[in-house]
């Protein structure tokens, strides 16, 4: 009797690669990358707080971004796993984490502040630094940007 053999190939696909991107090295910059990328896209849905990651590699360049989780008007479930897995499959250096608030507040609510604290947490332990959490809102007071920045405001 003769047994076959069967072959198997594993292959890592991106998924909205953008080759030439500036470096986000700022919150401002991110949430420009955000409009001009993400709300751009034909899945992207203000009425609804949806979750991505952008992925970085060592000098904070964009590789890709990837929609995680697409909630409801105000609350979209996340875990650090869904918010890791493809930056890993990615081979990113870093991940830059941003949600918007489809209210147009950007301050970062409770579950907010919980969700950071455990993605700073488990990019620790990745060695993936989780290099800003952005909340994008929309412009309401000419004195305060349109976006809430955990890195800039020492949280992170």
């Amino acid at each position: 009797m003769q047994t076959q053999e069967t072959t198997y190939e594993i292959r890592v696909s991106r998924i909205n690669e953008t080759p030439g991107t500036a470096k986000i090295d700022r919150a401002g910059v991110a949430f420009d990358y955000w409009n001009n990328k993400i709300a751009a896209s034909p899945w992207y849905d203000g009425d609804k707080e949806m979750l991505v990651t952008l992925l970085v590699d060592t000098r904070s360049h964009v590789i890709a971004h990837n929609l995680v989780s697409l909630g409801s008007l105000n609350e979209s479930i996340a875990h650090p796993r869904e918010i890791f897995r493809p930056a890993i499959v990615g081979a990113a250096y870093a991940v830059i984490v941003m949600h918007n608030h489809p209210s147009g507040n950007p301050q970062p609510s409770e579950a907010d502040r919980r969700l950071t604290r455990r993605l700073s947490e488990a990019g620790t332990l990745l060695n993936m630094p989780v290099l800003d959490h952005v909340i994008v809102g929309k412009q309401r007071d000419p004195e305060q940007p349109p976006y809430f920045s955990f890195r800039e405001a020492g949280l992170l």
